[in-house]
């Protein structure tokens, strides 16, 4: 297990939420002086390979994040030791999560927004079936659980 924090985020197919919450999460830690590896995956593999959505794509670059050059990749075995931390962005992520984990498992699993005060529970809002609006929606949501994330690692 790595001595510094290890972040993966994951959702269903790596195209959306997770590679905007791995943005988020890269510009926060950066932004406090905080050295860690951050990455994300998917539970499916429909996308391994691609980029993320162009609409991600657009929504991260206005907030000033290049989340371009990221690829979907699918959450393996290695994983659940690699990382310190795995974060689902919905509950049947999670539970999805939970199935593959080996036994030998070290890395602490939650839901994302389990870190965000007020939102334990609830789920990152899958944008990939509406309309940009929604990408606003979820880059809120991830950088609301990036800044808890860096409030809850400077400790």
């Amino acid at each position: 297990m790595t001595s510094k924090p290890a972040l993966l985020f994951v959702c269903l197919g790596n195209i959306c939420r997770s590679p905007l919450a791995e943005g988020a999460m890269r510009v926060a830690a950066k932004d406090a002086g905080l050295d860690m590896h951050i990455d994300s995956a998917g539970t499916g593999a429909w996308h391994v390979g691609n980029p993320p959505d162009s609409r991600a794509i657009a929504t991260a670059r206005g907030k000033g994040v290049d989340i371009s050059g990221l690829q979907a990749r699918q959450v393996d075995v290695a994983d659940f030791t690699r990382f310190t931390h795995i974060f689902a962005l919905d509950a049947q992520n999670l539970a999805d999560l939970r199935q593959l984990a080996p036994t030998d498992a070290t890395a602490e699993l939650a839901l994302l927004l389990d870190m965000v005060p007020g939102r334990e529970g609830q789920a990152v809002a899958d944008p990939y079936y509406g309309d940009e609006s929604g990408f606003a929606v979820t880059w809120r949501d991830v950088s609301a659980a990036a800044d808890a994330l860096i409030a809850r690692l400077s400790r």
